[in-house]
């Protein structure tokens, strides 16, 4: 008896989105020998990211893998109102993305990797343009390393010896 992940399946508290599944073919001396990948991110819907890719002979052992890197590699983010901090430009490989807050009501405007994303972090307002490649891996990658890069205004009133108020007050 196979589990069968879904798209949008909840395990654990965390919600997971099936982003890419591919058909890999490796040539052998007896013909093709068939494999599939997997790319998936998992969230708690409140802050907290992380994507994994799997591979095996069969698609559901491919996702599963896929869903345990996701839930090994997270991390959290700090949002502001269910939304950015503040603008973020980021890249990975050709693949190049822009992350911008939104105000209240703008909802997720994203392409299809960086939605996924932003779904199962919680965010609810944001809007994301891919440039270059839209390679779904490097998309991921891209936006991860992005949000890594986002700080807080704490964390940027202690680096210039501030109070939040006149960082928050200056934006």
């Amino acid at each position: 008896m196979q589990q069968q992940l879904l798209d949008n399946a909840v395990t654990d508290a965390y919600i997971e989105k099936l982003i890419a599944v591919n058909r890999n073919a490796t040539t052998v001396k007896g013909g093709r020998k068939m494999s599939f990948s997997a790319l998936v991110v998992a969230g708690d819907g409140n802050g907290t990211v992380g994507f994994g890719t799997g591979k095996a002979k069969e698609v559901p052992e491919a996702i599963r893998k896929a869903s345990e890197g996701a839930r090994r590699s997270m991390l959290h983010i700090q949002l502001k109102d269910k939304t950015l901090q503040h603008e973020i430009i980021a890249r990975h490989g050709s693949s190049k993305v822009l992350m911008l807050p939104a105000s209240e009501g703008t909802g997720v405007i994203a392409g299809n990797a960086m939605r996924a994303i932003f779904e199962v972090m919680g965010v609810q307002n944001v809007l994301a343009k891919c440039i270059g490649s839209s390679n779904p891996i490097n998309v991921v990658r891209a936006t991860i390393k992005g949000l890594k890069q986002m700080s807080t205004p704490e964390s940027v009133a202690a680096k210039r010896g501030k109070t939040i108020k006149e960082i928050t007050e200056a934006v």
